[in-house]
């Protein structure tokens, strides 16, 4: 997704406190403000119930049914409520409290906003090296692409990279392209389809396109749906207005060889352009539902989706998982506001379905990207996701950064892999993406997998060794003299100790007690070239920090100039020699 956030909003009967809509929104609400249709809410009955339900209820008047849409063969109500005399908390309390409702919760909005950062088109003009793999793309950006080939040096912003950190793309080429039989679904703020490095891999709904106007030719249900639908507007025409799901389909699947602007993950590809953002960047659950459904009625084999906000859904739980059983893989980005995902979740990325894969965004140099959401329980893998450039609205092209970026780059891997070996079950698939993954320490104990995808490992099924200390060989050294803060510690503490240990293979530290204002103030754990391997914060005793590898390890604390608490004692260390 892109940067974004979402906000409080005042309901028709006065400002919902989020610590109010809490108790209803869901089980698993998070502690985020969030964005709401004003008197708006979804509901699901056990059984076929009349709108006479409202009145029978004993509600006041101006509670009603709105309109339904139906999801799986299962009907929605859109309730309204325009009475000031009743709190949206207090009608979706009764709704709850009902034997007949099944799901009663807001109509949440997703929210995109800018790109968390873009680079001018200039710095992305550059000639291809003539000298390069014969696999190389003519399209004249490919030279800036290095989320594909990464030569140290191609980062559009002029960034140092590391040569290789890609996802080793021109290797996997040569085994397979992609397929037009396979199809990806970019739900999103739409497609701009006639953009010239998209349109060939462009979806067209044959019957739709050779029918007459204004008819349901294929019986879906929706009328001239050539190229997808648009549920922002409830059109026919998912054409982008802003360009964010525009460039997600470049980098999924843009034309090779085209003499035009990039190249995708894949060169075939069929690109479904599912539009339930409108050209603000917003969109609202009922479009989320349908945007979902809608992409199950035309089996497409991967959804992609670079968007987020609100807390836990039940119904979009439920419609996940329909796609899941359908055999569709759904990748989310993991978020941009550089937060634990295992803390506070980030949704629809933490949704817990096994088709559901949850992106970070790497670096050029094989970092975490510093927006990027990570979790080492909750986010699995990490894609190149920052100074991405690809195709925007109006045939033309930007650099953007953020997971959005990330969640495409596996989006057309997964592409890749099923027009290769055909779909398969959901935990085999992840298993194969993480496993096949490049182990990195810049991504341990952030992303479950530990590491960055590589493309040519996942269609060769290729497992990097991933070299782990033998949890029995620890040794445990007591230190000199404890390395602790003051108790408490004061405004803007910065400390910091180095430990070498000549011979050693790795060491990690014994955190006897912490308490630092979490999310604040931190205590870094670094390895010899400075890279921060542990950033812990918050409460904990008797615990130990990620493993460096080599014989030095620095600890570093820093607090902020606010909140002081006890601090930190470590006395010991751990130690695996060579």
């Amino acid at each position: 997704m892109l940067n974004y956030k979402v906000i409080s909003k005042s309901l028709i009967g006065g400002s919902l406190a989020i610590s109010s809509i809490a108790a209803y929104a869901a089980p698993f609400m998070t502690s985020q403000n969030v964005e709401v249709v004003p008197g708006e809410m979804l509901v699901k009955f056990k059984s076929g119930a009349a709108r006479s339900f409202f009145q029978k209820q004993g509600f006041a008047g101006g509670v009603y049914v709105d309109h339904s849409f139906k999801v799986a063969n299962e009907m929605v109500y859109v309730v309204k409520s325009t009475n000031r005399s009743l709190s949206m908390v207090s009608v979706l309390g009764s709704l709850r409290s009902s034997p007949e409702v099944e799901i009663a919760e807001p109509n949440f909005i997703y929210r995109l906003i800018k790109p968390v950062e873009s680079v001018s088109l200039e710095s992305m003009l550059a000639p291809l090296d003539e000298s390069s793999d014969p696999m190389t793309p003519n399209d004249p950006m490919f030279a800036k692409l290095w989320g594909m080939k990464n030569t140290g040096t191609n980062d559009p912003s002029g960034t140092a990279g590391v040569a290789g950190a890609d996802i080793n793309a021109l290797k996997a080429w040569e085994i397979t392209k992609g397929s037009p039989n396979v199809k990806v679904a970019i739900i999103d703020t739409g497609i701009d389809y006639n953009h010239p490095d998209l349109a060939r891999n462009i979806w067209t709904n044959e019957a739709e396109a050779n029918g007459k106007a204004g008819v349901d030719d294929d019986k879906n249900g929706y009328i001239d749906d050539v190229h997808g639908y648009d549920f922002a507007n409830n059109d026919s025409d998912p054409m982008d207005g802003h360009s964010h799901g525009t460039h997600c389909a470049g980098t999924i699947g843009a034309v090779h060889n085209n003499e035009m602007g990039v190249a995708g993950v894949v060169d075939e590809v069929t690109l479904v352009p599912v539009k339930f953002l409108g050209d603000d960047g917003s969109g609202t659950s009922e479009a989320a539902l349908k945007s979902i459904e809608y992409a199950i009625k035309l089996d497409v084999d991967v959804m992609s989706n670079s968007w987020g906000g609100g807390p836990f859904s039940q119904l979009l739980a439920d419609m996940i998982q329909r796609a899941s059983d359908a055999g569709i893989i759904f990748t989310a980005a993991a978020g941009n506001s550089s937060g634990d995902n295992d803390t506070v979740p980030a949704y629809p990325a933490n949704y817990n379905s096994p088709n559901v894969i949850s992106v970070a965004a790497s670096t050029s140099a094989d970092g975490m990207a510093y927006f990027s959401c990570y979790g080492k329980r909750s986010v699995d893998i990490a894609a190149p996701g920052h100074n991405i450039v690809s195709t925007v609205k109006g045939g033309a092209y930007a650099s953007y950064s953020g997971t959005s970026m990330a969640t495409p780059h596996v989006s057309g891997m997964l592409a890749s892999l099923v027009s290769h070996v055909g779909r398969l079950p959901h935990e085999v698939m992840r298993e194969r993406l993480l496993a096949t993954s490049v182990p990195l320490r810049a991504f341990k104990g952030k992303v479950v997998s530990g590491g960055r995808v590589d493309l040519y490992n996942l269609l060769t099924d290729t497992r990097p060794v991933r070299f782990e200390p033998d949890p029995k060989k620890w040794v445990t050294v007591e230190m000199d003299a404890p390395f602790e803060s003051a108790h408490p510690y004061l405004a803007s503490t910065v400390m910091e100790k180095t430990i070498t240990v000549p011979g050693a293979a790795w060491i990690r530290v014994n955190l006897k007690k912490y308490s630092t204002e979490a999310r604040f103030d931190f205590i870094e754990i670094k390895n010899d070239k400075g890279v921060v391997v542990d950033k812990i914060s918050g409460k904990g005793e008797n615990s130990v920090s990620e493993y460096v590898d080599g014989e030095s390890v620095t600890i570093r604390f820093v607090a902020d100039r606010s909140v002081n608490d006890w601090g930190f004692l470590i006395d010991s260390y751990q130690v695996i020699m060579k």
